[in-house]
Formats: C-alpha cells, sequence, structure tokens
C-alpha cells in the first residue's frame, strides 16, 4: 500500500526550508525540515533534533488547521501521514468522527461520551444535511433516512473494524437514532423500535465474550433491516446473523472468556441458581479454562436482571426463558462430564461419581434419558447392508462427541433466540424501503488463524470490493458534477482473490468441500490438493517452514492459515444419536430445537458444509446490499490496551490499510486528490501572480492564469474547483514559499535599516545629552556666585533693620503703659455706673411682672369657672334628651352604652397617651431645666468672683498707690499680705468656675445627644408605624385574593354538582315548572340586563319570548359591530370596553345561564382562526388584554366574606362606615349607573360572578395567551432563515484581497451587515405592528424577551456545532451583528426591550471568548468567573478544542480545562428553546392603567340604536 502511495505521490517539489514527513521506526511519521537536497535524497532535521537521509518523504501543510479538519478530503495533502496527524488531532480533542468524503471514522475514545448521544443532540442533526454539522454517527443516520424518504430507495449503512473498535456501540446508537425519526406504537404497548433496541442485549448475552482485544467482542456478524412505511415510520425489522464462534462454547485461552449468559447465570439470584444446579464459575470445566471470571465495572447479578427483562421486551415468554437458561446450566454440565478408560480397547466409561452426577444433572434439565444421553456420547451405531454395528469410543473420541454436542445445542439454541426475535418483531410485506445496519467482524490476522479467520477475511474481501466499487462511483460523481475529464482514471480490483476462495469449480471452499465429503481426507491431503491448483497463482503461496500452511495475499496484507481443523470445521451436520436424543426430549423447546433440524436436513439430500452455506448467505447480503445505497462507517482502534487518550500509530495504519480507508485515499490519489474552490486557491496562491488580482477576472479565469504562468499541466478546471494532480499542490506550495521568503528577506532588510538608523540616533542622543550636561555645569557655577554676593547684601539690610526696629519697640512699649493707665481708671468709672443703673431697672421688672401675672390668674380661674358651668348645664340638658330618647327607642340602649363605653375607653387611652406624653416632656423640661439653673447659678458664680476679683484688683492697686507715697514699712507689709490672700482666693474661685463650666458643657451635650436620640427613636417609630401598614395592607391584598379564589372554586364545584343526573333530569322538566319554582318574593328577575316582572305561568310566555328575543336582537348587534375593527379611542381599546360596558348593564356576570360568553369566545376564536395578519393578532391581543384587566380587577366569587378593613374597625367612624356599607339598604340600590361607569376602576365595587362569568375569564385568558403564542412563533419562523446566514460570516469577494479598493471594502461591510440588518428590520416592524395597536408593554417585552433568547439559542447552538463559525475572523463578525442589536434594544427603549438584550449572554460571552487575544495566558478561574461567567466548562471546552485563529494564529485549549472536562462528560454543552408563557393574569392587571370605560364613543352600529343608548352616558 505504501509503494502504491509513493507512486502516485511521486516526485513532490521539495526546497531546502520545505516541511515534509518522513517515516520513524517509533511514530511511524514524524514532520522535519529539509536541510539538504542530494539528487533523489534529502536530509531532513526532524523535530526531536535527529537528521534523516531518506528518499521516502510526503511534504506537510504547514497552514493546516490546529485543530485538524472535519473531512479528510480538504486536506491540501492526502496522504498516509496527513490522514493519521489529522485523526490524532482530532483524537488529542475528543473529536472522535471524521469524514473521509461520505465515509465516516470513528475512533474508540474507551470512555463514556453522554453528552454527544443525548436526545438534544439528535434534534440537532435531525434534517441537516451530512457536512453542515461536526461529524457524527447521527449524521450518518440521518442521510440514509432522508436518501430514503426523498428518492424512495433503501439504504445501507456498514459498520466495519476489528475487535474493540467500538462496532457495537456504533451499531447501537444508529439504531436508537433511526428509531428516534421513525418510532410509532407497536402492539400490546410495545414499539416495534424498543423490540429492536432491546434486541442487542439479548443478542450481546447469547453472541459477545471478552477477548484479548475487547471486553465486548462480537462473536458473530450481524445485518438488521429496519422496514418503514410510506410515511416513514418503522413498521418491521429483521435480523441476519453470520457465523457464530461455535467453537467458544468449549475451548478457550487465558484471558479470555466464554459468551457472557454463562456467567450471567451463575450471578443469578438464588433461587435460579437452585433451580438450576449451578455454582461458581471456577466449578465449571467450559469456564475455568481461562482465570478471567469477572470483568471491570461490571455486575453479572443486574446484568442477568437486564437480559431477563430485554428478553420480556422482545416477545420471549418467561417459561421459553426458563428454557433457556436450563439449555445453557445443562451445557456447562455436561462440559463436567469426563471419560475414562473401559474394560474393552478402544472404550470408555464415565470416568467418575462427580461426572456421574453432572451427566444426571444434564439429562434432568434437558428432560431426557440419563442412559440414552450417556449411549449418545460414547458410542456409535453403524447402518450397513448386513447388519447395524454399535461402536464404543475411546475417551478422547467421547470427550469429541460431548463437545460436539454442547457447540450444537449452543448454535441451535442462539439461531432460536434470533428467529423468536425476528417473529416477535415482525415483519411488514407492504414495506418497500429499508435501512440496513450491518456489524460484522473486521479484517483478522493473527499469529494462528484457522477457518474462522479464513471466513471472516473472505467477507471482508468482498465488503471491500463494494467499497472500492462505491468510492470509485462517489469519484466519479465528484467528477462528473464538476463537469471534468475522468476516463482515463484506473480501478484496481479484487476479484482474483474472491475467485481464488469462493469460485466453482477450483475455488478453496469447493475443494475444501470435496475434501469434507472424502472420509479418509486429511489436512495434509487438503493443502497438498490447494498447492497443486494454485501452484502460479499471484495471490495464493506456500510458506517455507511449514507442509500444511498456506498463505493468501489479501487487500490488506498476507495472512497464513493454518489448515488443520479447516476439514472438521468445515463439516456441518449432527450425530444421529444426538438427534434421535434430543428428539425423544420431554422438553418440548428442546426437541423444538432439534426437530426443525431434522426437517432441514431432510429436504436437502446434497452435501452441506459451514463453507458453502456461509458463502450462500455472504452472497445474500451482497445482493441485499448491492440493491441499496451504501453508507460506510469505519471503526478504530486507537490502542490494545483499551484505556482513553492513547494514540498507537502503527496500530492505527494497520486498521486503516485493513478498512480500506488508504484503498479509498489511492483511488482519490488515482485522480486529482487536492480539489480547491476557487476562492481558496486564490486566497492561498494569488500572490504568484499579484498582476491576475488587480485585474478585472472572473475566479475561474484567474485561477487558470496562474496555474499557466507557473507552468503546471494535467489540471483540470471544474465548476467551483480547481482539480490538481497527485504532487501539483506540493510545487505551488514550493513556488509560494519562494515568493514569501523573498517578501521575509525585504522585510528583513528594511527591519536592519530600521535598527541601524535607531542606533545612530541614540547616539547623537547621547551627544546632545552631555553637551547640555557640560554647560548646565559651567552655569550652575556662575550662578553660585551670584547667589554669594545677593545673600551678603541681604545679610547686611536685615541687621540694621533690627537695630532700627529694637528702639522703636521699646519707645512704643512705655507710651502703651502710660496710655492703659489712664484708659483703665476712664473705664472703671464709667461702669460702676452703668452697674447701678442695670439694678435699678432689673428690680423694676420683676415687681411690674409679678403683678401682671397675679392678674392673669384672676382672670384663667374665673372662665374656667364660667366654661364648666355652662358645659356641665349642655350636658344635664343633652343627657335628659338621650334618656327621653332611651325610654321611646329601648332597642338602641344597648348600642348606645357600649358606644359610650367604647368612647369612654378610647379617651381613657388618648388620656392616656397624653399624660404619658406630657410627663415625658415634662421631664424632659424638668431636666433641661435643671441643667439651666446650674449652668445660669455656675455664670452667676462667675460672674461674682470676676467683680470679686476685678474689686480686690483695684483694692490692690490702690493700696499699692497709697504705700508708694506712705514710707512706713508695717503698712507695706500688711498691703502684701491683704494681696496675697486675694491672689489666693482668686485662683481658688478660677479652678472653681472651670469645673463648672466643664460640667455645664457636659451637660449640654447630654442633652443634646438626647434630643438627637429622641428624634432618631421619632424616626424609627414612624417607619415602623409606615412599615405595619404596609404590611397589613398586603396582608389584606392576600386574604382578600385568597378568599376570592376560594369562592371562585367553591362556585365551580357546585356548577360541577348542578350537572348531576338529578339536576339534569330537572332541567328536562317544563319550562313553566322551572319559572315556578326559580320565583322568589321579590316581583323582579334579572336576566342578562334585561328586567322582567314575574307574573303567573300562564300569562308570563308571550312578554318572555318578546324579552329574550329583544335580548338576542342587542347581543347579534354587540357581536356584529365587535367583529369589525372598530379601532381605539385615545389609546384604548372600543371592543373591549364596549364588551364590557355591555355586560356590566345586563348583568351578564351575575346570572347562573347565559350563551353570550360563549359567543363571544366564538366571535375571537373566528377572528384569529387561521390569521396571517400579524396586525389583526396584535389588535386582539390587545382588546383580550385589556378586558381581562378589567374583569381581574371586577369580578370575584360569590360567597366571599366581608375583608377586614385595618383603618375602619380601630374607630367610631369606620365602624359607622361599615354598618352603612353593609347594609340591607344598600342591596337595594341600582348597581351601577352611568356615571358609575364613567368614574375610575377604583370607584367600583366589585361583582359577585357566576359560573359562566368565571368559566368566561379562563377562556379569555386562554386566547390571550394563544394569540401571544402565535405571534411569537410566527417571529421565530421569520427569523430562524436570517439566524442561519447570520452565523457565519459570508466570503468576502476577490476584490477584497486587493489593497485601496476602499470603495468595494465599503460594499463588502455593507453586505456582511446585510443579514443582521434584516433582523433589525423584521423586529422593527413588529414593534411598530404591536405599538400601533396598543399592546400592553408588558406583553410586547415579554414577546421581545422570548426572541432574544430564541436567536441567543439557535446562535449558540450553532456555534458550538460547526468548526467554521468558531474563528477570530467569524467571532468578529458576529460582535458587530450583536452590536445591531443592543443599538436596537436601546432605540425600542426599555420600556419595550425589556430584558431582551440580557436574554443574548451565552453568544456574548462566547463571541467575547473567541475575540480576546493571549487565550493561554488566561486562567480557568479568571474565565469562568470573569469573562464567561454565564458558560460551562463543557461549553468552553467544546468552543476551544473548535476554535481556530485565522487571524493571529494562536491557541486556546488548556489543559487545566480539558482535565475538568474529562472528569465530568455527563453535561450537554446545548441550549434549549422556552417557549412557555412568561407572565400571569396578575401580571397584566397590575401592569396596565386605569381604563375610563365611559369616555369610550360607541360606533355608529351601535349608537343609533336605543337599547344602547347606556353607552352614551358620561360620568361627571
Amino acid at each position: 500500500m505504501l509503494m502504491l502511495l509513493n507512486v502516485m505521490q511521486a516526485a513532490p517539489v521539495i526546497i531546502v526550508g520545505s516541511h515534509v514527513w518522513v517515516e520513524d521506526p517509533h511514530l511511524a511519521w514524524i514532520d522535519g525540515q529539509v536541510t539538504r537536497i542530494d539528487g533523489q535524497n534529502i536530509h531532513v532535521r526532524t523535530k526531536k533534533g535527529k537528521t534523516v537521509v531518506t528518499s521516502v518523504y510526503f511534504p506537510k501543510d504547514t497552514e493546516a488547521s490546529p485543530g485538524g479538519v472535519d473531512d479528510m478530503t480538504k486536506l491540501s495533502y492526502l496522504h498516509e501521514p496527513g490522514v493519521l496527524q489529522n485523526l490524532e488531532t482530532r483524537y488529542e480533542l475528543n473529536h472522535i468522527y471524521t469524514y473521509t468524503g461520505n465515509i465516516l471514522i470513528a475512533v474508540n475514545p474507551f470512555q463514556r461520551l453522554p453528552h454527544l448521544y443525548a436526545t438534544d443532540m439528535m434534534e440537532q442533526y435531525k434534517g441537516i444535511g451530512l457536512g453542515e454539522l461536526s461529524p457524527h454517527v447521527f449524521a450518518i443516520g440521518d442521510a440514509a433516512y432522508r436518501a430514503m424518504i426523498n428518492e424512495g430507495k433503501s439504504n445501507s449503512i456498514l459498520v466495519s473494524g476489528e475487535s474493540g473498535a467500538g462496532k457495537t456501540e456504533t451499531t447501537k446508537m444508529l439504531m436508537r437514532y433511526l428509531a428516534f425519526l421513525g418510532g410509532r406504537s407497536g402492539v400490546e404497548g410495545r414499539t416495534v423500535e424498543q423490540q429492536v433496541l432491546e434486541s442487542n442485549p439479548v443478542l450481546e448475552a447469547f453472541g459477545n465474550a471478552k477477548t484479548l482485544r475487547n471486553n465486548n467482542s462480537s462473536r458473530f456478524g450481524k445485518f438488521v433491516e429496519i422496514q418503514f412505511d410510506k410515511h416513514g415510520r418503522i413498521s418491521g425489522a429483521a435480523i441476519r446473523t453470520y457465523l457464530l464462534e461455535r467453537s467458544r462454547v468449549c475451548q478457550i485461552s487465558d484471558p479470555e472468556r466464554n459468551y457472557h449468559c454463562f456467567y450471567l447465570l451463575c450471578a443469578a439470584p438464588p433461587e435460579d441458581i437452585k433451580k438450576y444446579k449451578l455454582g461458581n464459575p471456577q466449578s465449571f470445566h467450559y469456564l475455568n479454562q481461562s482465570s478471567c471470571y469477572e470483568l471491570d465495572g461490571v455486575d453479572d447479578a443486574s446484568e442477568y436482571l437486564e437480559t431477563r427483562r430485554a428478553m420480556d421486551v422482545v416477545g420471549i415468554s418467561n417459561e421459553e426463558q426458563e428454557a433457556i437458561f436450563r439449555v445453557v446450566a445443562a451445557i456447562l454440565h455436561l462440559g463436567n462430564i469426563d471419560f475414562g478408560l473401559g474394560e474393552e480397547i478402544d472404550s470408555s466409561v464415565i470416568k467418575d461419581e462427580n461426572s456421574r452426577f453432572h451427566l444426571n444433572l444434564a439429562a434432568e434439565l434437558l428432560m431426557c434419558n440419563a442412559q440414552s444421553l450417556e449411549d449418545a456420547l460414547i458410542r456409535r451405531v453403524m447402518v450397513t447392508p448386513e447388519e447395524i454395528i454399535t461402536k464404543t469410543l475411546d475417551p478422547d473420541n467421547a470427550i469429541a462427541s460431548r463437545d460436539t454436542l454442547a457447540k450444537t445445542i449452543y448454535s441451535h439454541l442462539f439461531d432460536w433466540i434470533v428467529n423468536k426475535i425476528n417473529t416477535s418483531i415482525g415483519q411488514d410485506p407492504r414495506s418497500k424501503s429499508i435501512i440496513g445496519v450491518l456489524d460484522i467482524y473486521g479484517f483478522e490476522s493473527f499469529k494462528c488463524n484457522s477457518f474462522e479467520q479464513f471466513c471472516i477475511n473472505f467477507t471482508n474481501e468482498k465488503l471491500q470490493q463494494h467499497f472500492n466499487q462505491h468510492v470509485f462511483k462517489m469519484e466519479q460523481e465528484e467528477y462528473t458534477k464538476e463537469e471534468i475529464d475522468w476516463s482515463y482514471i484506473e480501478f484496481i480490483d479484487n476479484q482474483d482473490v474472491l475467485d481464488l476462495i469462493e469460485k466453482k469449480p477450483g475455488g478453496i471452499i469447493s475443494l475444501l468441500d470435496e475434501a469434507c465429503m472424502f472420509p479418509k481426507s486429511t489436512h495434509e491431503t487438503f493443502s497438498n490438493k490447494l498447492f497443486q491448483t494454485f501452484k502460479g497463482h499471484e495471490r495464493f503461496s506456500k510458506p517455507k517452514l511449514s507442509q500444511t500452511d498456506f498463505t493468501i495475499s489479501h487487500y490488506a496484507g498476507e495472512v497464513t492459515y493454518q489448515s488443520n481443523h479447516f476439514i472438521d470445521k468445515n463439516k456441518d451436520y449432527i450425530v444421529a444419536e444426538h438427534q434421535a436424543l434430543f428428539t425423544a426430549s420431554n422438553c418440548s423447546f428442546v426437541a423444538g430445537l432439534f426437530h426443525a433440524l431434522h426437517e432441514d436436513s431432510s429436504r436437502s439430500s446434497k452435501f452441506s458444509s459451514i463453507g458453502s452455506r456461509f458463502k450462500q448467505q455472504l452472497h445474500s447480503l451482497m445482493e441485499t446490499l448491492n440493491g441499496t445505497e451504501p453508507h460506510y462507517i469505519r471503526c478504530i482502534k486507537p490502542n490494545n490496551i483499551l484505556k482513553p487518550g492513547i494514540f498507537e500509530n502503527f496500530n492505527v495504519i494497520h486498521q486503516l490499510r485493513c478498512g480500506g480507508v488508504l484503498e479509498a485515499i489511492r483511488i482519490s490519489c488515482a485522480g486529482y486528490p487536492t480539489r480547491l474552490a476557487f476562492y481558496d486557491f486564490l486566497e492561498r496562491f494569488g500572490l504568484l501572480a499579484p498582476e491576475v488580482l488587480d485585474g478585472n477576472y472572473d475566479d475561474e479565469v484567474a485561477c487558470q492564469m496562474i496555474l499557466d504562468k507557473k507552468g503546471l499541466r494535467d489540471y483540470q478546471v471544474g465548476k467551483t474547483k480547481i482539480f490538481l494532480r497527485a504532487g501539483q499542490m506540493a510545487e505551488l506550495d514550493a513556488r509560494r514559499a519562494e515568493v514569501l521568503g523573498n517578501a521575509a528577506r525585504v522585510i528583513q532588510r528594511q527591519f536592519r535599516t530600521w535598527i541601524g538608523r535607531k542606533k545612530f540616533r541614540s547616539i547623537r542622543n547621547a551627544a546632545i545629552v552631555l553637551q547640555s550636561f557640560l554647560r548646565g555645569e559651567i552655569a550652575r557655577t556662575v550662578h553660585k556666585k551670584l547667589i554669594i554676593e545677593a545673600a551678603a547684601l541681604r545679610f547686611q539690610k536685615n541687621f540694621r533693620r533690627y537695630i532700627a526696629r529694637k528702639s522703636f519697640v521699646t519707645n512704643r512699649s512705655a507710651a502703651i503703659v502710660l496710655q492703659t493707665g489712664f484708659k483703665g481708671m476712664i473705664a472703671r468709672n464709667e461702669f460702676r455706673l452703668r452697674r447701678q443703673t442695670k439694678a435699678a431697672i432689673v428690680i423694676q421688672a420683676h415687681w411690674r411682672g409679678q403683678r401682671a401675672y397675679a392678674y392673669y390668674i384672676r382672670l384663667k380661674k374665673a372662665a374656667i369657672v364660667t366654661q364648666c358651668a355652662w358645659r356641665c348645664r349642655l350636658a344635664r340638658r343633652e343627657l335628659r334628651m338621650l334618656k327621653l330618647a332611651a325610654r321611646e327607642t329601648g332597642a338602641l340602649k344597648d348600642a348606645k352604652d357600649k358606644l359610650e363605653k367604647r368612647v369612654e375607653e378610647l379617651t381613657w387611652r388618648l388620656q392616656l397617651e397624653k399624660r404619658l406624653r406630657t410627663d415625658l416632656e415634662e421631664a424632659k423640661v424638668q431636666e433641661v431645666a435643671k441643667l439651666q439653673e446650674a449652668l445660669h447659678t455656675m455664670r452667676s458664680q462667675l460672674k461674682e468672683a470676676t467683680v470679686m476679683a476685678l474689686k480686690e484688683q483695684e483694692a490692690a492697686r490702690m493700696a499699692n498707690e497709697e504705700a508708694s507715697s506712705v514710707k512706713k514699712e508695717p503698712v507695706v507689709v500688711e498691703d502684701t499680705a491683704k494681696i496675697k490672700s486675694l491672689s489666693n482666693e482668686i485662683e481658688k474661685l478660677k479652678g472653681i468656675l472651670s469645673s463648672e463650666t466643664h460640667r455645664a458643657d457636659e451637660a449640654t451635650q447630654a442633652y443634646r445627644s438626647a434630643l438627637v436620640q429622641n428624634e432618631e427613636l421619632s424616626k424609627r417609630l414612624d417607619e415602623a408605624g409606615k412599615k405595619i401598614n404596609q404590611l397589613q395592607d398586603s396582608v389584606q391584598r392576600f386574604q382578600e385574593k385568597v378568599s376570592n379564589l376560594e369562592s371562585e372554586n367553591k362556585v365551580l364545584r357546585q356548577q360541577s354538582l348542578a350537572l348531576s343526573p338529578a339536576s339534569r333530569a330537572l332541567a328536562l322538566r317544563p319550562k313553566t315548572t322551572i319559572v315556578q319554582m326559580q320565583r322568589t318574593p321579590e316581583r323582579f328577575n334579572f336576566s342578562n340586563g334585561e328586567t322582567k316582572q314575574v307574573q303567573e305561568p300562564e300569562t308570563e310566555d308571550r312578554p318572555q319570548k318578546s324579552l329574550n328575543q329583544k335580548q338576542l336582537e342587542n347581543q347579534e348587534l354587540l357581536l356584529k359591530s365587535i367583529s369589525e375593527d372598530i379601532g381605539f379611542s385615545e389609546g384604548k381599546p372600543v371592543a373591549a370596553c364596549l364588551i364590557y360596558k355591555c355586560l356590566i348593564h345586563w348583568r351578564s356576570f351575575e346570572v347562573e345561564r347565559t350563551n353570550i360568553f360563549n359567543r363571544i369566545i366564538e366571535t375571537i376564536a373566528s377572528a384569529i382562526e387561521m390569521q396571517e395578519n400579524d396586525d389583526v393578532l396584535c389588535y386582539w391581543l390587545s382588546n383580550s388584554a385589556t378586558l381581562l384587566m378589567l374583569l381581574e380587577r371586577t369580578l370575584k366569587a360569590g360567597n366571599i366574606p366581608p375583608s377586614r378593613h385595618r383603618a375602619m374597625s380601630t374607630s367610631l367612624f369606620g365602624r359607622v362606615s361599615q354598618s352603612f356599607i353593609g347594609s340591607p339598604q344598600s342591596v337595594g340600590f341600582p348597581f351601577m349607573n352611568g356615571r358609575a361607569i364613567g368614574g375610575g376602576l377604583d370607584e367600583l365595587r366589585q361583582v359577585e360572578a357566576k359560573y359562566p362569568a368565571l368559566l368566561f375569564k379562563q377562556q379569555l385568558t386562554a386566547y390571550l395567551e394563544k394569540i401571544y403564542g402565535v405571534i411569537r412563533d410566527r417571529m421565530k419562523r421569520e427569523i430562524a432563515p436570517l439566524l442561519a446566514v447570520c452565523i457565519q460570516a459570508p466570503r468576502q469577494p476577490r476584490s477584497g484581497l486587493i489593497k485601496g479598493r476602499s470603495h468595494n471594502n465599503f460594499e463588502a461591510q455593507k453586505a456582511l451587515s446585510a443579514h443582521w440588518q434584516s433582523i433589525v428590520t423584521c423586529l422593527n416592524g413588529h414593534l411598530r405592528t404591536m405599538r400601533a395597536n396598543y399592546v400592553p408593554s408588558l406583553l410586547i417585552s415579554k414577546v421581545f424577551g422570548q426572541i432574544f433568547s430564541f436567536i441567543n439559542v439557535q446562535l449558540f447552538n450553532s456555534l458550538v456545532l460547526r468548526r467554521e463559525c468558531c474563528s477570530f475572523s467569524n467571532g468578529e463578525y458576529v460582535k458587530t451583528g450583536l452590536a445591531e442589536l443592543e443599538k436596537w434594544c436601546h432605540d425600542a427603549t426599555e420600556e419595550f426591550a425589556g430584558s431582551a438584550w440580557d436574554e443574548l449572554k451565552h453568544i456574548r460571552q462566547a463571541v467575547g471568548f473567541l475575540v480576546i487575544h493571549q487565550k493561554p495566558k488566561k486562567s480557568l478561574d479568571e474565565i469562568t468567573t470573569e469573562l464567561c461567567p454565564v458558560l460551562t466548562v463543557q461549553q468552553l471546552y467544546r468552543i476551544s478544542t473548535m476554535y481556530s485563529d485565522d487571524k493571529y494564529g494562536t491557541h486556546s485549549v488548556m489543559a487545566s480545562m480539558r482535565q475538568t472536562v474529562s472528569e465530568d462528560t455527563n453535561k450537554s454543552f446545548l441550549l434549549d428553546d422556552d417557549s412557555s408563557i412568561p407572565f400571569s393574569l396578575e401580571d397584566i392587571s397590575k401592569s396596565m392603567p386605569n381604563v375610563e370605560v365611559a369616555e369610550i364613543d360607541p360606533p355608529p352600529l351601535i349608537r343609533q340604536n336605543t337599547s344602547f343608548m347606556f353607552l352614551l352616558e358620561r360620568s361627571d
């Protein structure tokens, strides 16, 4: 295969510096850079630093995406190392699926990835074309299903791969997805798809086993035909199995296991183990040949119960299940039967008692005779024409007979289970389309290859031929689609290998059958026959070291087979003794197994072998596949240790070759392996011919001109792509690298020039700085000298000024002392005079005040006495009148007493509160008075002390003056002592004054703090009172609401009880009788607004009919009026107000039976049914909301207890008001006149509504939600197609690649934003429509909130499912579009947009994550807490793995994020859309303002009718 690839990739153009792939003994292929070229050999330095000289190499694409490509046909270089590198890169990112054209390659992750197979993922791939989303097994299943539905042709899906590659799990997911697409109900509560899915656990239990490579290896091939009806629903299914490995029942190698069912049965519940006489698996010969009895992570006990449950689902009854497990247990007991030598030569007997015990148990379980079973094992009957000979087998042949019996029983048991499943599921004979899922073993090549490997590889040769034809056909279709010449492409077929194996009469299978028919044939004679027949065949050879082995050169490599057991394994017959034994069994199940076999053998007299039967089955399978459209899934096992995260290159390459993937690549390389769209080709190689880009050429012409300029030949130009031969891509890349190298050298030259210029400028700047410094030093020296001279002058000046000032200060001090003495004497004289005058004034003021206060007290006492006398007189007069009234009206005495007691109690409480407040205020005033008095006393003492001090100082001064004139010594001494005593007293008084002043300041501060604290307490008290009032109001409203709901439910229950048989019988009575029963003592009866007088039955029929007819006419007129668009009046819907006013006037809410509500609902339904005009829907949405708001604020259910009003219940006025409100006289007043309607809704008394009114309210609410949902869903359908093109930036035209074309760039930017502008235009249109119809702002904001949530879900899901969307440039494009939506939200204002912008948080943060720089430097905590707090780690990891920086070439996957995701992979990274109703009736009622319904003018049709004159009444 490698040589073929080298031939097709011959002579790529390689230059020094090119990156290539070379062979490596450890990694298979390793990349490096060419350092030297010597003819055909090149010298390559690998990334490990090693230099390699080789002539086998492949070019490497240095511009490949770091995350790989979804489809390997998009690889620039389609060769083996490129394919391997792409698979490894994607596997590291947990992207296990990759396309190769229409072929899906699935790499087994060896770990659970449930988020890839959740139901929401199925919804994403439903109806999506192949290749639009990331590769997935669901995409293959959907492609097959859509092809079957659209083209009416059957399809097939071929799943292949070696053991452990994940074929079984892939098949399960395919069948699960097909069941999701075509599910339908089956018979007896079981669906066909459930039975198909549940058949997998049953077949796995009996057909799967642990091998060296796989813990759950399928040891049989399986083809599931799922039948569909004309509607695409599953209508039936059939399962075909191939080549069960029968030898595993008797022989296993360590550490493999036998079939799962044996271990499940040994782990069954104790009652089942006792029933089947089982024990530990180690005690059975068929199980203890290996040391492995349990599987990691698998509980056989629970698996046993799960298998039983699955058998129930697929239709196997309990009796049949018991028989099945009885046969399985019997096989285990058969294996424990051992044989010893008998008395005769070459005879055998049961070896010991233990063998005898197991023989009896096996016979008991199989319900046959134990002796007959023993004879069937050790004896053979030979019938000759002369006599019947009974032969005894030796121990070895007896053991072989035992094993043959066990294998035969198990094989036919497995066939019976498959047939039973097919019978239970059933097949649809009318079905014309099927989807077949083939799960079959992959190519096998072991050290020892026997007959099973021969059949398996024969199957793979057949499938490989089919695969090659399909791939060649796809290549032809691609070339035909692009209209290029493809006739010379060669197609190498493997028909010669197939002829070698199956050709008649000279094929290997025919020769094997011939050898089986001769009793004396051995494997030596068979091998010699093969060597003679195929001596010159190029695909057949004989190994040198063996005489019986032979080698066949398959498409995947040579395989050597050991022919030792070919003849034995090919024989397909049953020993007659065995068949006779079980046909006579008392168990109908066991007898049925061998009875069917006997019928089959009796029908055909020809020789039958395993090989021939398998060839026929394979021929039938290929006929089925040839009649279908095939789809291929190649499963790859990345490593042999079955661990996640390990990718073994050699192992994967071998599987790619065995799976035919490299063969498909070879077919592609035979033609044109490199295919580039015109745009991509120009974007990559346009720099080779800039003049072509500058010219105004079509893309196709421009591409051809570039290729012709570079001298390329044998390329093809299709309709949309350029097709290049092998090696031409490398040549173009080499020339491109040369152009880029020249450009790099120009850039380097310019950069070195810039560095030199920068260095020169730095030296020049340094010289300038040095010169500046020296000049500064000289200037600083001169400046320092000048400063010293100036300082000397300043010192001299200041010293002279000091001498002059000192003389001046001395003279001024002497003058001041003299002036002070004279001024003090004058001031003391004046102070003495003023003090005497002030004392006289104070005495006069106190005397006059005392006289006036005494006069005021006398007048006040006289006035109080007079007032008390007059009030007592009036009170006695009032008391006499009350007593007189009490004697006349005794019934009011108790009420008066209660009121008087209440008044006294309230008066006492009021006086108590006043007294408490007065006491508190008096205490405060007294405390303040005491503090002020103490302060006043201290101040007076301070003043007196000051005066005394002044006096003493004056006396001392005068004494000193007198002492200066008198020269006597004793007088001087006496005056000095007096002065000292006075000074001491003054100091004491000053200390007392300071202490008292300090106490006064403290008291003042305490008083102020007390005032501040009182103010704070008063504020808190007021706030607490307000909060209490608010809470009491809220509690009152909630109590009223609860009581209203309870009463409404009570009315509904009463109405439901009214529908009992007794009430229905009452309804069937004559009308006159009912009228008599409904008659009340009053003379009036109200029904639907018409007041009619109740008369005797015999005289009321005619007036009743006229009133009813008049009523119906009014209703018809109302319905006719509202069925038309009567518009709005000052922003209020006329229809809603008109309906409300009429229903109020007719008192329709208070009657038990009426049909007006149903007719209104029918009118609304007919208006909105199948309505395509959004304007009409918005019109009725506005009317419904307004009418519901009016009903919510007006209607209440009957029997509501009176609400407790907190404010009224605590006062006399409140009780009197309540007595008036609840008085019986108020019932007689008219409920509502024109003035009442004209007032605000707060002035209206609530109506006690009956059942029809409450039902009408519920129906109207339902229609409001329906209209809202229709408008919202229409907006979603209108926006959805625009979102599909908004998530990915459209490719710019080729003119955008050319510099200097600003106009074209402007046009390109305008085209890029056109799709987002379409969304904004759509939003503006709907907003204008709803605002024109005065839809409440709450409903508008909710609609746009859900629309923006839908945009968020669709954009985010598309982003994480499409790799091409997760790029830097596309993130910038989406971010620009989101800015348009943000601007729309700002223009629409918060009233109508609401929180719509916040609904885009997921896509905003995801786009923000795409366009940030240096992603690897951001920590996981920083991303999850600051950048993207809304996104989960799984979503961030998904975006990171699919991210490609097409602008700067950075990466974004962090190891910590990968580890976090690997720990929890159960969460889905997709978002779900919310289609609920996001508002309630209470929200609408609270958000809408009051509506003055009386101000609405009725339409002319109603205004002209006299019955509707009440609509013209206006409020004052």
